[in-house]
């Protein structure tokens, strides 16, 4: 998991109302609307959130307990108007808390994953690829849809993958750069197996962010995005950390960019773990 800063998250649970209207500005839906509509469920359907009780549990290993993580995640979770908790305890002592207070949902990170789990269905949700579907689909909102449209994704992770493997459903046309050419060569190739699909893979990305004006910036550069690169018709969705757009580039950008440090993502892998269906898996 990217590793976040005790300031990315500080300010998340009392700005939660203010970034939903910030996110009716620019896509036309909420926090919980965006995350309905990528996982594939309509909000009618999530109307018993209230009976949901998620365990948050401070996980030690590694680099340890980030400060704010585990409130900022059960503010997000309170945000959507499901039951949440922290538990006193840490690792396996707080995964048995959790248990012990019935939780319906875990939800625990370390170093390496972010991951929410159901209890009674034992599904599996990471946030990488919550994150990448669930900002794939509030881009999709922002342009008024993608299809037949031409994306450029920077940086073919997990989350990358997982935006790329969304666009593809939407019918979109995609770029795809990443550091390691072979690697955006590899999931150029395991994309095909979408119809109609149709991947490129970039090879220079000055050229690319030329000629490109809807972007999905996944990669942990800084300032990848200058300001040269910003047109009135340039959308972007940017769940990197840090953010790869230059001061100027953000200011250029206005009401076309969306980014955040967490909400987007863990609100998709909630509503996901809860109310999703199981769908295919790019290895």
């Amino acid at each position: 998991m990217t590793r976040l800063r005790a300031n990315d998250l500080r300010s998340i649970p009392s700005a939660l109302t203010d970034y939903d209207l910030e996110l009716l500005r620019k896509t036309g839906a909420t926090l919980k609307q965006i995350a309905c509509q990528a996982v594939g469920v309509d909000e009618e359907i999530c109307q018993d959130v209230e009976r949901y009780r998620i365990g948050v549990i401070p996980i030690t290993a590694g680099r340890g307990i980030l400060k704010g993580f585990t409130g900022a995640v059960q503010a997000i979770a309170k945000h959507l108007g499901f039951q949440s908790f922290i538990t006193e305890k840490t690792d396996v002592s707080g995964l048995g808390e959790a248990f012990e207070r019935a939780a319906h949902i875990l939800m625990l990170a370390d170093d390496e994953r972010f991951l929410a789990i159901n209890t009674t269905t034992w599904r599996v949700i990471d946030n990488a690829e919550a994150t990448g579907k669930g900002f794939a689909t509030a881009l999709a909102m922002m342009e008024g849809g993608l299809k037949s449209k031409n994306i450029l994704i920077i940086g073919v992770g997990r989350v990358g993958k997982s935006a790329a493997r969304t666009f593809m459903r939407m019918e979109a046309r995609l770029g795809l750069y990443d550091i390691n050419q072979y690697l955006s060569s590899r999931v150029a190739k395991e994309l095909l197996c979408y119809p109609s699909s149709e991947v490129i893979v970039e090879t220079n990305l000055n050229e690319a962010l030329l000629k490109y004006r809807i972007i999905f910036d996944a990669s942990p550069g800084r300032g990848v995005i200058c300001s040269r690169h910003i047109t009135p018709q340039t959308f972007i969705a940017a769940p990197g950390i840090p953010i790869g757009l230059t001061s100027r580039a953000r200011a250029k950008s206005l009401d076309r960019l969306l980014h955040d440090p967490l909400e987007i993502g863990v609100a998709t892998m909630i509503m996901d773990v809860a109310y999703g269906s199981e769908e295919e898996v790019l290895s």
